[in-house]
C-alpha cells in the first residue's frame, strides 16, 4: 500500500486510508464536499486551510501498511 504524502490527490487518500474522510474533517477540512478534492493534493489543502502537514501526514498514514 501506498504512503500519503502532500502530493497525494485528496481522491487518492481516501483510497488508501479508509479513515482519512473522518481525519480530514477533525482538521477542519471538509474536502470530500468541495469540487476541487480530485484535483487538490493534501500539501495544497493544508495550506489553504492553514493545517500543520506533518502532523496530519502522521494522521492519515497511521495504521497504512506501506
Amino acid at each position: 500500500m501506498a504512503k500519503i504524502t502532500e502530493n497525494t490527490l485528496i481522491a487518492d487518500c481516501i483510497n488508501i486510508n479508509p479513515e482519512s474522510p473522518r481525519i480530514l474533517m477533525s482538521y477542519g477540512m471538509h474536502c470530500l464536499g468541495c469540487a476541487m478534492a480530485h484535483g487538490e493534493t493534501i500539501g495544497e489543502a493544508v495550506s489553504v486551510h492553514g493545517q500543520d502537514l506533518q502532523e496530519l501526514l502522521e494522521k492519515l498514514n497511521e495504521g497504512v501498511e506501506e
